[in-house]
């Protein structure tokens, strides 16, 4: 079993910066891609980014690219994500997500946290 705790989120004004955090606990060591989702009010779940155990390989939605960071610190058995340039659309619930020993960053991912609401305000 593996625990996943989001911590970062917050009320931002458009243009903005937030940085993300998610803590990873129990099986860590079998932990290999990680990713950070979303979802806003009325949509559905979406991939915000994802990397892999080494950080090697990262993807991006479309909408973030440019804007937003993903990296992790296996040491501390963290996950991160820096927005910058927050848009009022980027304002949802982040959910940081792991899968078990696949490095695969697409597909479904075995764990996921209790989210974190981001507000950007326009």
């Amino acid at each position: 079993q593996v625990q996943l705790v989001e911590s970062g989120g917050g009320l931002v004004q458009a243009g903005g910066s937030l940085r993300l955090s998610c803590a990873a606990s129990g099986r860590t060591s079998s932990i290999n891609a990680m990713g950070w989702f979303r979802q806003a009010p009325g949509k559905e779940r979406e991939i915000v980014a994802a990397i892999n155990r080494s950080g090697g390989r990262t993807v991006y939605a479309d909408s973030v690219k440019g804007r937003f960071t993903i990296s992790r610190d296996n040491a501390k058995n963290t996950v991160y994500l820096q927005m910058n340039s927050l848009k009022s659309e980027d304002t949802a619930v982040y959910y940081c997500a792991a899968k078990f020993y696949s490095d695969s960053l697409w597909g479904d991912y075995d764990y996921w946290g209790q989210g974190t609401q981001v507000t950007v305000s326009s």
